[in-house]
């Protein structure tokens, strides 16, 4: 990409985001909804993790949006040796003042981008779920705040076992969205070919720069995204079908709370993105799967006959229907 040239500050927020979302759309070819949903949680402030098997541009698509949004970014490479202070920080002794500093680590970044979170041992996994849950980091006995706005975007490899650590329950029902990449289509990699090599010959666009201005403002207006008695009454639904009645006796543990916020938040998003002041029955169901899958656990019996936790809640949105 060439040098960055910073947006106007007094940019329209929808049309700027939409600029940006264009813009991501010709350095990622076929990543259409990818670049939707990391625009929805930096909107949103709700974490994504990304899963997909190598070489689907996982990691290229967050740094594309880092380097467009005019916030400080950070990526974390995990290993079966990481410690929580490489990622958190550490007390450093100053001879010079008799005293200890604390010097920051990677995550205090505005976007972070932990990369194959799976090969994170547990303690790592545990310092970044403070960090993700409280946007804070505790080192002894000091507590120190992350920068606002605060955005982890995790990836995970699916096809590798080897030296990885399952995330815990608690740790994923803290992402807002689980993103699952597939691999792209004969036509789609055609034209990702042609791209890598007018990459290569520095045959590409400057990219403007979105100020964090814009994307506080673009927040304050999602907040104002009129969501109706019936489309709450819709999401709680959805939510409640995991915990009683046909679906219950497939899932042995079903989407908490949070799985009602994430989608209440992500419709507003996906609305406000669209242009409407409103959201929409399909704007939660575009996201339903994303925000509840990984916050069940099928039961063992439903895994035997093959039964994913998105299928289930796939099914529940045929079954489902909005007031």
């Amino acid at each position: 990409m060439d040098a960055a040239a910073p947006l106007p500050e007094a940019a329209d927020p929808l049309r700027a985001l939409t600029d940006l979302s264009d813009t991501l759309g010709r350095d990622l070819i076929g990543r259409g909804p990818l670049i939707e949903r990391l625009l929805i949680g930096l909107l949103t402030g709700g974490h994504l993790l990304v899963e997909g098997a190598p070489g689907l541009a996982k990691t290229r698509a967050v740094k594309h949006l880092a380097a467009a949004v005019d916030g400080s970014f950070a990526r974390i490479q995990c290993t079966p040796d990481l410690l929580p202070a490489d990622l958190t920080g550490t007390p450093v002794w100053r001879p010079e003042t008799g005293t200890f500093d604390f010097v920051p680590g990677p995550v205090f970044h505005n976007l972070v981008l932990v990369d194959e979170i799976n090969r994170a041992p547990p303690k790592v996994q545990s310092a970044l779920l403070e960090a993700m849950a409280e946007s804070q980091v505790t080192s002894g006995a000091e507590t120190h705040a992350l920068p606002d706005p605060f955005l982890v975007v995790a990836t995970q490899n699916p096809i590798e076992h080897d030296g990885t650590f399952p995330l815990p329950e608690a740790q994923l029902d803290r992402f807002m969205l689980h993103v699952v990449v597939d691999l792209p289509d004969m036509a789609t990699e055609r034209r990702i070919l042609d791209l890598v090599e007018a990459e290569a010959r520095g045959e590409v666009s400057a990219l403007a720069v979105l100020p964090m201005d814009v994307v506080r403002q673009a927040r304050s207006a999602i907040a104002r995204v009129h969501i109706a008695p019936a489309l709450k009454d819709y999401i709680v639904r959805l939510v409640g079908a995991t915990r009683a009645g046909t679906f219950a006796v497939e899932i042995e543990h079903a989407v908490s709370p949070r799985g009602s916020l994430a989608l209440a938040s992500g419709a507003r998003a996906m609305a406000w993105l669209s242009g409407r002041d409103h959201a929409v029955p399909q704007d939660v169901a575009d996201l339903a799967v994303e925000a509840l899958a990984h916050r069940m656990v099928p039961t063992w019996r439903a895994v035997s006959e093959g039964r994913t936790a998105r299928a289930i809640v796939a099914d529940l949105l045929d079954r489902v229907e909005p007031l």
